[in-house]
């Protein structure tokens, strides 16, 4: 990898044409020498240097660049590049999770194997507790880099770091994100949509209806005893499937479309006194009011529908115990209260709908929340986004996601031909649970882009090989066709969903 960074730059000053030319077939190899070699300042980062690394583990030779970039007084983005030995000539950037962003080597490994310079960066700040967030109300500059500045630069000097390392341009360049990664995701789309040219975002927490619907969760399990014991979310769980699980043709254990799942949790309340074949009354109340969800008075939700048949995964996210709190500080919103609230202390125990939306017409929000459905400018230059979301996840509920859709297919010329959305069946959080959560959605991603065909349908697996599903592109659903084995796509139709 040729890099002798005032070199490589001047050539990027004159115009050289194999700087401006898209990269040919024949992929670009590079040098341990030239790694070596990295000036950060070439990048525009204040400091950084470049390490070679070699070949272990299935993981291809790469040299990794770390570095800080300060856009402006008092923010610091650390970054790390990955530039693979064997460059495919696409560069792939990657979001981060909760409040932290995500430099690890996990997170770039499937990108390396597959020949992508990757792009990763802390998101203004160094920690890694996702949950950690008190940072975001001490520090302005550095909440403005973790709601979307972070990415943006982070993405600029990667490019041209990639530029003048290999000596020639990207072919193209991707983003991936989960869940925060997610939100990063949309956030480029919507605010600097010349950033990529595909984008994959994943059970985006995309807005503070994620922490509202958190707070008011724990709320509704610690009112009047509706605390739930993991015997009794099971109880609740078997329940649902029984009731909703061979809507779709097969009992499998996973409900396909869970909105036109309308199972009454009064059907477990006890006659008598609680045991284990029975909900309490507040232990029912509580169930119907989180499968409802609730709205402020504008209209907006404040507390996100959670879905039928994922209960045994919402303790993750959810009080559930009845005890009032999450693992997740209500998603992190507590620590957040100053930039609301100020002064004024809020009893989160008791949080109200002027609280909501108190927290929604924030400055704050204003500058996170990624919500903004006009896509027009990323779809004009040919951007494509590939939007997903696990129907059992219990922090984002998969019902913002296809709201979100829907408001983007309806606002932007030509967003049918540029968004694909899919909903996993029984995945929880951006993986995990009894759903196909194994999805290729970058070689998805790639082949569309590469093809101009959008996908219809994409296989799901488990890791473990023991269930293989189709996933049908919104606003289809995957429907067994009676006979054969479940585990062959084949076996499956992508059917109309019926509207909720």
């Amino acid at each position: 990898m040729r890099l002798l960074a005032t070199v490589a730059l001047a050539a990027l000053a004159s115009g050289c044409a194999s700087q401006e030319q898209d990269a040919a077939a024949t992929v670009a190899t590079g040098t341990a020498d030239g790694c070596a070699a990295v000036d950060a300042t070439a990048f525009g980062a204040t400091e950084g240097s470049g390490k070679w690394v070699a070949a272990a583990d299935d993981l291809p030779a790469f040299c990794e660049v770390t570095a800080t970039l300060s856009p402006v007084e008092g923010s610091k983005i650390g970054v790390v590049y990955r530039l693979p030995e064997n460059w495919n000539g696409k560069v792939l950037g990657l979001g981060g999770g909760g409040w932290a962003g995500n430099v690890t080597i996990q997170a770039a490994s499937e990108g390396l194997k597959k020949g992508y310079a990757t792009f990763q960066t802390d998101g203004g700040n160094a920690g890694t507790d996702v949950w950690n967030n008190g940072w975001v109300a001490e520090n302005p500059e550095a909440a403005t880099d973790f709601s979307h500045r972070a990415i943006h630069e982070m993405t600029v000097a990667g490019k041209t770091l990639a530029a003048s390392f290999y000596g020639t341009k990207h072919q193209r360049a991707y983003f991936q994100g989960c869940s925060t990664g997610g939100r990063m995701a949309l956030m480029e789309a919507q605010r600097y949509p010349e950033d990529y040219d595909g984008i994959i975002a994943g059970a985006p927490v995309y807005t503070l209806q994620t922490q509202t619907s958190a707070v008011l969760r724990n709320m509704a399990f610690a009112q009047g005893g509706g605390g739930l014991s993991p015997d009794d979310l099971k109880l609740a769980q078997n329940a649902a499937l029984k009731a909703c699980d061979a809507a779709d043709g097969l009992e499998d254990g996973l409900i396909n479309d869970p909105a036109q799942c309308t199972w009454d949790p009064a059907e477990l309340q006890c006659t008598g006194a609680k045991d284990a074949t029975c909900l309490s009354a507040p232990q029912a109340a509580a169930l119907k009011s989180v499968y409802e969800g609730s709205k402020t008075p504008d209209g907006q939700w404040a507390m996100l529908p959670m879905s039928r048949g994922g209960e045994t995964g919402w303790s993750l996210f959810v009080g559930t115990d009845g005890k009032g709190n999450d693992p997740s500080g209500g998603g992190g919103l507590k620590n957040l209260s100053p930039l609301f609230f100020g002064n004024r202390t809020v009893d989160f125990g008791k949080f109200t709908m002027a609280n909501v939306q108190q927290v929604r017409s924030s400055a704050f929000a204003n500058m996170y929340e990624a919500k903004n459905p006009d896509l027009s400018a990323f779809f004009g230059r040919g951007g494509k986004l590939l939007l997903w979301h696990g129907e059992n996840d219990p922090g984002p509920s998969p019902i913002a996601t296809t709201d979100y859709a829907k408001a983007v297919l309806g606002s932007a010329a030509g967003a049918a031909d540029s968004l694909r959305y899919f909903l996993a069946p029984g995945v929880e959080h951006c993986r995990g649970g009894p759903g196909a959560d194994q999805v290729e959605w970058l070689d998805a991603l790639d082949g569309w882009i590469s093809s101009g065909n959008a996908p219809a349908q994409l296989t799901g697996t488990k890791a473990d090989g023991s269930l293989t599903r189709p996933h049908c592109a919104w606003p289809n659903v995957a429907q067994y066709k009676g006979s054969g084995d479940a585990n062959d796509p084949a076996s499956w139709q992508c059917a109309a969903r019926k509207e909720s």
